[in-house]
């Protein structure tokens, strides 16, 4: 992939001295700086954030390159669907590191913003993947297959992303492949994500494909799809996580979910080593989204051969709201791993409190439900003036 911008990678990493005069005086005339973002970073670069970025294309930072995002900076993508996302490969680094007063934004540039409007946010690691004894810890990424992830390195640094909303995101392929909000490929446990706000994605908010990364602090607002995902082996801990759906928000896939998880992908191949198996401490699942055709398939949905532990959960729904399960372990490709374990409160009004709960088909999983849990702390969430 090919960019004038390439060319001039350096002129948009650095304030230049270099000008010409147009007067007498020996003012000198600045030299434009390139705002547009694309193409393939091959050099570290660090943006200025009182420019306005534009993320016209794929920007794909190469192994060996870092592209550094000041706190405070915005970066709006081009409304041009698939073929608008930032990706970094394995060996290639971001950091992003906002803060609450200055929180790094990545949103659309379109004048009535819209989800799905571009793809958003990949990294890719060398941490380890669900996987064949014997064959290599390494997957395609699932929007271009060209781009490889995974590896044998637990502890894989992909960089930084700290006080960062992703908005708009979610643009679909096919049936089979769409951009995620967040997608986490095999991303190491070296790496820091903490305090991410992601709003309006046309998928899955955020989606974990292996990899052993922690992540603090996720917020996740109106998403179609799943507001939490896991699959092919993902092992880390996640604390303090909030989904909720919007009143008046109808747009669903056909089985949303508050938290999905595999143990491996697609749950294809229940024999893989290194499956997943998770921690999840604090997690909120808000559902005020009547009216759709189904405005929540499950609110904890473990299956094929995953192994969770889910502690201090909550959920409350809506008037109008519909859940097939509140917990459902089940799965024609294969249940929950035994030893899943879920701690969880439910607010029983609006029909939450008759929903199924679904143990293994053995009962190999401890369901622990009480009136104590009160799941994730919405007040860290208070730099994205969300109102809850």
């Amino acid at each position: 992939m090919k960019s004038k911008f390439l060319s001039m990678l350096a002129v948009a990493a650095l304030v230049l001295t270099s000008c010409s005069s147009d007067d007498d005086s020996g003012t000198p005339t600045p030299t434009p700086v390139d705002t547009n973002l694309t193409g393939n970073l091959t050099e570290d670069l660090t943006l200025d954030a009182t420019l306005d970025y534009k993320l016209t294309g794929a920007l794909i930072v190469k192994d060996g390159a870092t592209l550094t995002i000041p706190a405070g900076t915005t970066i709006s993508a081009v409304a041009g669907g698939t073929d608008v996302y930032l990706l970094v490969e394995r060996g290639g680094k971001i950091i992003a590191d906002g803060d609450a007063l200055n929180p790094i934004r990545f949103t659309s540039d379109a004048a009535t913003p819209a989800a799905g409007d571009w793809g958003g946010i990949i990294l890719n690691g060398r941490a380890p993947l669900s996987r064949q004894e014997g064959t290599n810890s390494e997957a395609a990424t699932e929007i271009n297959n060209a781009f490889l992830f995974g590896g044998d390195n637990v502890a894989d640094n992909s960089g930084i992303l700290d006080y960062v909303i992703i908005e708009y995101t979610g643009a679909r392929i096919d049936d089979e492949s769409e951009h995620n909000g967040l997608t986490l490929n095999g991303v190491g446990n070296g790496t820091q994500i903490s305090n991410i706000y992601l709003t309006y994605g046309d998928d899955d908010a955020i989606e974990f494909f292996g990899g052993t990364v922690n992540v603090n602090n996720i917020l996740v607002v109106n998403c179609t799809d799943d507001m939490f995902d896991f699959t092919q082996g993902y092992k880390g801990t996640i604390t303090n996580a909030y989904g909720i759906r919007e009143a008046g928000y109808t747009a669903v896939t056909v089985d949303p979910r508050g938290v999905e998880a595999d143990g491996n992908l697609d749950g294809n191949s229940p024999t893989d080593i290194n499956q997943s198996d998770f921690v999840i401490n604090g997690i909120t699942i808000i559902n005020n989204a009547a009216g759709a055709e189904a405005t929540m398939q499950d609110v904890f949905k473990i299956r094929r051969g995953a192994k969770a532990t889910i502690l201090n959960g909550y959920a409350k729904f809506g008037t109008g709201v519909t859940a097939n399960d509140f917990i459902d372990l089940t799965d024609s490709k294969g249940p929950a791993a035994d030893g899943t374990a879920l701690t969880v409160t439910r607010d029983a009004a609006n029909g939450l409190g008759e929903a199924n709960i679904k143990n293994t088909p053995t009962d190999s999983a401890t369901i622990t439900e009480n009136g104590t849990q009160t799941g994730a702390n919405s007040s860290v969430f208070a730099w994205t003036g969300y109102a809850f």
